[in-house]
């Protein structure tokens, strides 16, 4: 969401956002962003320091009477970044932008949006898997979804003992052999199960998140 009356400054904006796939929606009263802020799930804030009630709007954000989103970015034509900054800001503009400097920062953000939302984002499938316990007991399952923080499977066998379990699988469309360490969260008696990813090589982590991403983008 922007949050400003500078038309022109917003015209700029919604130009970068829409180039990196970023839906935007305008208001022109911090009072009326507030509501929204209250009724719906608002990924990022672009807030025109200079548009009046503003100031009164970031208290509320720094106080927490109005919910958070994150990141904020503050876009202000007076005032200097260190003060810009304490009023909680993740990103500051200054007035007039530059699209070189909006580009670099809006793509900062965009990627933390994208963190969060793959934070809970699972992707589903229908791919084999194999489990191997302490026990060194190995059994094939059913990999029915997949996120950045675990899997949720279905056991051909219901024996999965609680603790530690090496997850490995192949991401499908890839040749990418995935291998995580997990921790059995749950499980049913219907064979259904989840697992949460406690350890993997920064390469698998990357390989995961990546995959994740493209799936995000097509779905």
């Amino acid at each position: 969401m922007v949050v400003s009356r500078d038309f022109q400054e917003v015209s700029v904006l919604e130009c970068i956002l829409g180039g990196l796939h970023i839906g935007v929606e305008v208001e022109s009263e911090p009072e009326r962003a507030r509501v929204k802020l209250a009724k719906s799930k608002i990924d990022a804030l672009i807030v025109d320091c200079d548009l009046t009630g503003a100031s009164s709007f970031l208290k509320g954000l720094q106080d927490g009477s109005i919910r958070n989103a994150v990141p904020l970015i503050i876009v202000s034509g007076s005032g200097g970044r260190k003060q810009l900054e304490s009023k909680g800001a993740s990103f500051v503009f200054e007035k007039p932008i530059s699209v070189e400097q909006a580009v670099h920062t809006l793509s900062a953000a965009r990627n933390m949006i994208l963190d969060e939302r793959l934070r809970y984002h699972r992707a589903t499938l229908d791919v084999p898997v194999s489990l191997t316990c302490a026990a060194r007991k190995r059994q094939r399952a059913l990999l029915l979804n997949l996120s950045q923080g675990g899997i949720g499977v279905r056991l051909q066998e219901p024996q999965l003992t609680a603790g530690k379990v090496n997850v490995n699988f192949t991401l499908p469309g890839t040749k990418l052999a995935m291998k995580f360490l997990g921790q059995l969260a749950w499980k049913d008696n219907q064979g259904n199960a989840g697992i949460r990813f406690v350890d993997a090589a920064p390469r698998m982590k990357r390989q995961l998140q990546l995959w994740l991403e493209r799936q995000y983008f097509t779905s």
